[in-house]
């Protein structure tokens, strides 16, 4: 099996794996104030697997995709990083 395809679905086991764990530990505490912070945890690193993973998988495709694919995935990427920056501007 490929690696890089490993690395992406351990990436994306690991981030369930997270999530979980931050599902179980606001149930535990049992407060809207505690769930509301551990959210906000989850909120980093949402963005960071996504990126990882899209990374891992551009990685691998490389020499695959042709120029003219390439140039289609990049308004994505932009507008990805367009909002990402917006909604931490207004933190």
């Amino acid at each position: 099996m490929d690696k890089i395809l490993l690395g992406m679905a351990a990436l994306r086991f690991l981030s369930a794996s997270i999530e979980f764990t931050a599902a179980m530990l606001m149930l535990y505490f049992g407060r809207v104030e505690t769930a509301f912070k551990i959210n906000a945890v989850l909120a980093m690193v949402g963005p960071i697997v996504l990126i990882s993973v899209t990374t891992l998988g551009l990685v691998g495709l490389a020499g695959k995709v042709s120029r003219w694919e390439c140039y289609l995935l990049s308004p994505g990427w932009d507008s990805f990083f367009w909002v990402y920056a917006i909604c931490r501007g207004r933190n």
